[in-house]
């Protein structure tokens, strides 16, 4: 599940799945991501400027759903992902970001090999500490819906599953940053001449 809603408002108002990256949006990238990771199917959760990402974004290949509320966090738009994948017979879910370009599909793979080892509650990490992108299993996808609000997504589910939580390393394939800012732009670009972000793809 790829969480795309954002509107981008430390980047004055330009949606994230909208950026240029690669000359394609960047929604693009992230989804590819996913799949290239060995996800199947792919969900993306759209909100801000939503009928723009559709029409510029080429998402024939993925599910898509919409929040509506997606001013409210990124906990709503886990919400309606879970949601969508409720009743799909999928066993888990690998949920990433949009806006964390330097995270490629082998990080989403090493995470899919937790889950394949018996890990029903992972996340990827960078010299120990939890980031994204992080696995669900199906069993815990109503808990973690009921506790997800504002901006923190999973993070309580997270802290209070701790002792269940594997962490899979990923600092010497990924880096984990975010593009929040005007100043993290760089950061955008440098991943399109792919000079960050492990794989890349």
């Amino acid at each position: 599940m790829l969480l795309a809603a954002g509107g981008g408002r430390r980047l004055g108002g330009r949606p994230k799945a909208l950026l240029d990256h690669r000359g394609r949006p960047l929604v693009e990238h992230a989804a590819r991501v996913l799949r290239d990771g060995g996800c199947d199917p792919v969900h993306l959760v759209l909100g801000a400027a939503a009928d723009a990402v559709r029409a510029r974004a080429d998402l024939s290949a993925y599910g898509v759903s919409e929040n509506p509320d997606w001013q409210q966090g990124m906990g709503s738009s886990l919400r309606v992902g879970l949601a969508a994948l409720a009743g799909s017979g999928a066993g888990a879910v690998v949920v990433s970001l949009v806006d964390q370009p330097g995270i490629g599909a082998t990080a989403v793979a090493r995470l899919i090999a937790a889950y394949a080892a018996g890990a029903d509650l992972a996340a990827a990490s960078y010299d120990g500490r939890r980031g994204h992108p992080v696995l669900f299993g199906a069993d815990r996808w109503a808990d973690i819906a009921a506790s997800a609000e504002g901006d923190r997504g999973a993070r309580a589910y997270l802290q209070r599953h701790a002792a269940a939580l594997t962490l899979v390393e990923c600092s010497d394939i990924a880096a984990p940053y975010d593009i929040d800012t005007p100043e993290d732009l760089h950061r955008l670009e440098q991943a399109s001449r792919g000079h960050e972000g492990g794989d890349g793809e």
